[in-house]
């Protein structure tokens, strides 16, 4: 799999570099583009990433009137609930940081989870930079990964790792709930893909993309195909496996 890999002694340093670099390329963005279109992931790990951003002195790098916030995926229950990836967000991010409120696209998951995909795809297609294909293209999409090697939720096994609209919705049977994502189209077209894995429990999945050359039936983290840049963030912990000598 193609792709920068950088690896860090904890999450610590890994929250701090993933911000930093995220801080680095909404101001270059926005200096070459005029503005800055971000796709936001859930999970423990972005979270720590979105505090450092709220905070000096990442906080005044970016210009955040030219920010446009996305998300690469959503539960489908109201943007209050615990679970809701906009939730976790707002507290940690959008609230903190001078963001006009028109620029946060947030997937409706309140919504019946087919509208609210169309819904979703549609405030792409309105707000968004589009290729010449007409798929959006977003600058940096930020992913984690699941032990099962899912990405946003895009599952091993369901149908939405062949869907073509920019975002659908999808039944996981395992979580036994309805999911929003992005789909691979959006995804791979993306000028940055930042991937941010950390701990023990996700050392076995980076073995398995990392040092596995084929794969009859790729997981869904193996499905990339970057037209830009990929970069992998990992802690330690995630790639006690495949551990470089250099720990940046």
């Amino acid at each position: 799999m193609k792709g920068d890999v950088h690896i860090h002694r904890d999450e610590t340093a890994l929250f701090r570099a993933c911000a930093e670099r995220v801080a680095m390329m909404a101001a270059e963005c926005v200096e070459e583009r005029g503005a800055f279109h971000i796709a936001l992931a859930g999970g423990s790990t972005p979270e720590g990433v979105y505090r450092l951003l709220a905070q000096s002195p990442l906080k005044g790098i970016i210009d955040w009137s030219r920010v446009h916030v996305w998300f690469g995926d959503e539960r489908c229950v109201p943007p209050d609930h615990p679970q809701s990836n906009y939730r976790m967000a707002r507290a940690a991010l959008l609230t903190q940081v001078p963001l006009p409120e028109a620029q946060v696209h947030r997937i409706v998951g309140e919504m019946p989870p087919e509208r609210a995909a169309q819904a979703y795809a549609e405030e792409l297609k309105r707000y968004a930079p589009r290729a010449s294909d007409q798929v959006p293209v977003l600058d940096m999409i930020l992913l984690g990964t699941g032990p099962d090697g899912h990405v946003a939720s895009l599952f091993p096994g369901t149908d939405i790792l062949k869907r073509r609209k920019p975002a659908a919705a999808v039944f996981v049977p395992k979580l036994d709930s309805w999911r929003i994502s992005l789909t691979f189209p959006v995804i791979n077209a993306a000028r940055h893909i930042m991937l941010l894995v950390s701990g023990r429990k996700k050392a076995d999945i980076i073995r398995h993309v990392f040092l596995r050359r084929t794969d009859v039936n790729p997981l869904p983290v193996q499905l990339l195909r970057p037209s830009g840049q990929l970069e992998w963030y990992l802690d330690q912990a995630a790639a006690r496996h495949v551990m470089r000598p250099r720990i940046e």
